[in-house]
């Protein structure tokens, strides 16, 4: 009971249920650890500790009288600080915002605090979300548990520190580049980009756009299976929702792999890797393998994703941010601005035929293949002090965001990707392995990394942090 924080979120639930802890006890237990190791980290940047604690108390108070609340009875959870929370401080990142506290909860938050969940605060982010290094004016960095003088990845890199110190059971974020997938591979934990429209979004200025997408993380695929049977399911505030309820994601994930038949691509054909991430990665097709899977490795070219994700990613920044004052946006975000702002109608046209040609390419792939493996991050968490990865394997990066193709090309796909740990660098840093379904097929994602999960253990390696 001294490390309830370290249970996985379904263990905590069986010990709610069976009342040998309460929802107050366990979010006790959270906030003291928080208390001990949060300032190490810096992954929770606004902590509720009053209200979660109260709402604890309400759903003990619930239980007595023979109530439970719903599938996240009483598990911990904090929302990422693009995430709006009703009456707790979302500053999305940005000095703009700093002290902006919303009338109404974003959809997932909804749906999380129905099913049971106490919000205890908000995890850290870089303004609006932008990159893959947590760090913003207001707050500072978020810093790695394995290594704190490594990046947490971003952007949802406060919640994966979160959940690998311990310091929530569960908590959300969101993808556009790789910003669920990124700091899962840098922390040791799991992170799912949905299938969009799997999680609905109610955008009031880019309700058609298909990029970003919110999703759950978790320390291991059952508790972010657990939270994507809540957040899941249809709205009509989306465009594009997906009508199958989330109660799918509540089916069992053991079904094993025998016979699956999975590509391996280490590179996705011909992108440089750290010879560290290259060396971690290349372990897990032998896995998968030796589960009955059928592995094959492929030639891959989805470079046709390269052009499309920028032109579609810089029109959105421009349409969506380009009326702020742009002095006082941070560098990344001006510069996605000023990029925005430089996209024509001829290159919106040509990112849509390059995408469209890249889905029908990748149908066809999916007809020989369930599912592709390939790496997360194309290096390691690297120091926290350095704005971004300026070189991979004395290859040159061009700007901020090309180290991160291995992520946001598949971002591209509209497919459902999962980081999963796939172990550690010979000095002790994370590196996950990215799991790619056809669209729609999440549950495939999911039960294909249980697997994997099941099989290597990694995730149950712990940080070196506090007492």
């Amino acid at each position: 009971m001294s490390e309830l924080y370290y249970l996985s979120a379904v263990e905590m639930l069986a010990l709610l249920r069976e009342r040998q802890v309460s929802a107050a006890e366990l979010t006790e237990a959270h906030l003291r650890r928080v208390e001990e190791v949060g300032g190490e980290v810096n992954a929770i940047v606004t902590l509720a500790a009053d209200q979660a604690l109260a709402q604890a108390r309400r759903l003990d108070e619930g239980l007595a009288r023979g109530h439970w609340q719903g599938p996240l009875h009483g598990l911990p959870i904090a929302f990422k600080d693009l995430t709006d929370t009703a009456g707790i401080r979302t500053t999305y990142g940005s000095r703009l915002f700093a002290d902006h506290v919303p009338a109404a909860d974003a959809l997932v938050v909804r749906r999380a605090r129905a099913a049971g969940a106490v919000t205890i605060g908000k995890t850290n982010t870089p303004e609006f979300g932008t990159g893959s290094h947590t760090v913003n004016e207001i707050f500072g960095a978020t810093r790695n548990p394995y290594d704190t003088g490594r990046s947490a990845g971003g952007s949802s890199g406060g919640a994966a520190a979160a959940l690998a110190s311990g310091l929530v059971a569960l908590a959300d974020g969101s993808d556009m580049g790789g910003s669920l997938r990124n700091p899962a591979s840098f922390c040791n934990v799991v992170g799912l980009r949905p299938t969009p429209g799997r999680v609905p979004d109610a955008s009031p200025t880019a309700a058609w756009f298909t990029l970003s997408v919110p999703g759950p993380m978790a320390r291991t695929v059952g508790d972010a299976a657990l939270l994507m049977s809540v957040i899941a399911g249809f709205a009509p505030t989306s465009p594009f929702a997906v009508r199958e309820d989330g109660s799918v994601f509540a089916q069992r994930l053991d079904t094993g792999v025998e016979g699956l038949r999975v590509a391996w691509s280490p590179d996705l054909g011909g992108l440089p890797v750290d010879p560290r991430t290259a060396a971690v990665t290349a372990r897990a097709p032998g896995v998968l393998s030796g589960l009955g899977a059928k592995v094959e490795q492929v030639g891959l070219d989805l470079s046709d994703a390269e052009d499309a994700f920028r032109i579609y990613r810089a029109w959105h920044y421009a349409s969506t941010f380009g009326d702020l004052p742009r002095d006082l946006l941070g560098p990344n975000v001006a510069w996605n601005v000023e990029q925005g702002l430089k996209v024509t109608g001829a290159d919106l046209a040509r990112a849509e035929r390059l995408r469209s040609r890249l889905f029908q390419r990748m149908n066809a792939f999916f007809e020989t293949y369930d599912v592709l493996i390939c790496p997360v991050s194309q290096v390691p968490p690297f120091p926290v002090e350095q704005p971004y990865v300026t070189e991979i394997d004395g290859t040159p990066m061009p700007d901020y965001l090309a180290w991160m193709r291995s992520a946001y090309w598949i971002s591209v796909l509209h497919a459902p990707a999962a980081s999963v740990p796939c172990g550690f660098t010979s000095g002790g840093l994370p590196v996950g392995v990215q799991i790619v379904g056809r669209p729609w097929e999440d549950l495939t994602v999911l039960r294909t990394a249980h697997a994997f999960e099941q099989a290597t253990g990694h995730g149950n390696r712990r940080p070196p942090l506090g007492p």
